[in-house]
């Protein structure tokens, strides 16, 4: 079992197809899998058996009779607890949605269904998904799986924690300030977040955003890469963005990095960073150099993108959570209530010069990456922190000023709108996992995924066993 458990996509996509394997025996292992660790690590919260056993056998008949599916049909998977499933709970890990059971697909489902994956559940995530630490008061927080006294952490904590210990091949997540990237660098997989408009989102409050976008999370960059392919693609409902054809992503992510340019940063901007973190991504190098990459250190200049993140993101939660916070403010987490009034604040002036930071932040890394084909950064500035606590304090005895300071690493390439990915390079002194942060040309996620193949540490080093 660990060893189907544990099978790339490719090689379950090729037994499945050649009827080796049944869909209704993959989801076998994986809901067996879910039954042995998930009590301890709390990362599926939601749990449609029955439904998942009728698409598994609706995938098996349909190749029995020779029909055409999908080759990624059958392969199991569980929708972050923020993306609306017919008739399944959907939480969104607050209270006021607690027994919200929707009346329709997000996109991301529509497209999991027609391709003929397995939909068995819902994985954990924060209040609305607003923090990179997952718990909330309705299913409780998501452990590391390498070590659980440690957050995971988020908001795609669920997703990141079911993958890296076996109870799926891969999972859906979403990304603003670093909820793909995050959770990724902590539990030692692969998250991406892609530039905005490659993965289309529908419904959405804001049809222009570029903060928040949606992506994989893999224990490989091939395996993010297949889930990219049907993630990825045009969709008429949405404003920006047009992909072309996904199915590149399932292309051989080989490619010779002889020469290719990187720059380094260990602190992107000066940003306060443990010694941990430090120590272990410096070390990580020999990995880029290893491939006949040159590797120097320099960085673009983002430190507007501060103000700009935090700015935009409180205009999008007064968009997005106005509602709950006028009618059922007791119910929302003291963070969420600070991040939504300090919104409700905001002047014309401020939003203004907030979205003129966000251009000048695209057009610096735009500029910045005429001279190197990739940058690579630390993508948190802390390690995985204590279970019970919300969020660090301070950074080697610097003060942070909100729940969302610690997380600048991850913010500040948000506002640049390139893709990035977290790369499992490294182990800390602790055994704990480091990703490397790797931002590559807008547009260019295939870029991006390869180098993480590429660097990525080998997958038996990266088996959670907690």
């Amino acid at each position: 079992m660990s060893e189907l458990l544990f099978s790339s996509v490719r090689e379950l996509s090729g037994q499945l197809v050649a009827k080796q394997l049944s869909a209704r025996e993959l989801l076998d292992a994986s809901l067996a899998q879910i039954d042995r660790v998930n009590p301890s690590l709390n990362a599926i919260v939601t749990l449609d058996r029955e439904g998942a056993y009728a698409n598994a056998d609706a995938v098996d008949a349909r190749r029995a009779s020779g029909k055409p599916t999908s080759p990624l049909a059958g392969l199991p998977i569980a929708m972050k607890d923020l993306e609306p499933v017919k008739g399944m709970r959907t939480t969104m890990g607050s209270p006021i949605l607690k027994d919200w059971a929707p009346d329709y697909d997000s996109i991301m489902v529509e497209r999991f269904r027609s391709h003929g994956l397995t939909l068995l559940g819902k994985t954990n995530t924060p209040e609305f998904g607003l923090g990179s630490q997952t718990f909330n008061t309705v299913f409780g927080a998501t452990k590391n799986p390498w070590d659980v006294t440690k957050t995971c952490g988020g908001s795609s904590g669920g997703a990141a924690v079911a993958v890296a210990s076996g109870m799926l091949t891969f999972a859906d997540g979403s990304d603003m300030g670093g909820s793909l990237r995050n959770p990724a660098n902590f539990c030692g997989v692969v998250g991406l977040r892609p530039s905005p408009g490659r993965v289309p989102t529908y419904p959405s409050i804001n049809m222009w955003g570029t903060l928040g976008v949606l992506g994989p999370i893999a224990r490989t960059a091939e395996d993010a890469a297949w889930l990219l392919s049907i993630q990825a693609g045009d969709d008429p409902r949405t404003a920006i963005g047009r992909c072309g054809d996904p199915t590149m992503f399932r292309e051989p992510l080989d490619r010779d990095f002889k020469g290719v340019r990187i720059a380094w940063s260990p602190t992107l901007g000066g940003l306060p960073v443990e010694k941990g973190v430090r120590d272990a991504l410096q070390n990580s190098l020999r990995r880029f150099e290893a491939i006949g990459a040159i590797v120097e250190e320099a960085e673009p200049d983002l430190e507007i993108a501060d103000n700009a993140f935090q700015v935009l993101r409180a205009l999008h939660l007064v968009n997005s959570l106005g509602g709950h916070y006028k009618n059922h403010k007791s119910l929302l987490k003291d963070t969420a209530v600070w991040n939504i009034e300090q919104g409700l604040k905001l002047t014309g002036e401020q939003i203004a010069e907030a979205q003129s930071q966000q251009s000048k932040c695209f057009e610096r890394m735009q500029r910045f990456l005429t001279k190197y084909d990739y940058f690579i950064c630390p993508v948190n500035q802390v390690l995985p922190f204590d279970i019970n606590t919300p969020y660090p304090m301070e950074i080697d005895g610097k003060p942070l000023a909100n729940y969302l300071e610690w997380m600048k690493s991850a913010c500040r390439i948000t506002m640049t709108s390139h893709p990035a990915a977290s790369a499992p390079v490294a182990f800390a002194a602790n055994g704990l996992p480091v990703g490397m942060q790797i931002v590559g040309h807008f547009g260019c996620e295939l870029e991006v995924l390869q180098l993480v193949h590429a660097v990525q540490l080998p997958l038996t080093e990266r088996i959670a066993t907690s």
